[in-house]
């Protein structure tokens, strides 16, 4: 009886820890996978280019061309969107606008972006959240980063 006792007790017990340590295991991608500079800088950039062509086309001019630097990541969470590992990154960087007459600069400017890596592992995509009045949660659009 005693025996028993013991093995109900110690089959509990394990049972019990093995809840917990599947508990702990997080599905989040781990972050030392998290995209390099090169790619945050491209994704930045692409994101910009999206941005300005929308309003470029709005004012019916040319886009400026681009240049960042001093990118600063400051904050960085990883995530699974569509089973794949998605990196949430916030930070700021210093902007360089060259007009066909004058240039432009902007210090400290804030991103907020979502990159994911691709299964095959060798390229990524910038996500873009969509909101529609047509879907209770929004949607994802993702675009190549080259």
């Amino acid at each position: 009886m005693i025996r028993l006792w013991l093995h109900f007790v110690l089959t509990t017990i394990l049972i019990g820890l093995s809840s917990l340590i599947i508990a702990c295991d997080s599905p989040t991608p781990p972050t030392e996978f998290a995209p390099d500079g090169e790619i945050v800088e491209k994704a930045i950039v692409l994101q910009l280019t999206q941005n300005l062509q929308h309003l470029s086309n709005q004012l019916d001019m040319t886009l400026p061309q681009l240049k960042i630097n001093q990118i600063q990541v400051k904050k960085l969470d990883s995530t699974l969107v569509a089973q794949l590992s998605t990196y949430h990154l916030q930070g700021t960087y210093n902007l360089k606008l060259m007009f066909p007459r004058q240039i432009k600069e902007q210090k400290e400017n804030r991103f907020d972006i979502y990159l994911q890596r691709q299964i095959e592992g060798e390229s990524w995509r910038l996500l873009r959240r969509e909101y529609s009045l047509y879907y209770e949660t929004p949607q994802w659009k993702s675009y190549l980063i080259r």
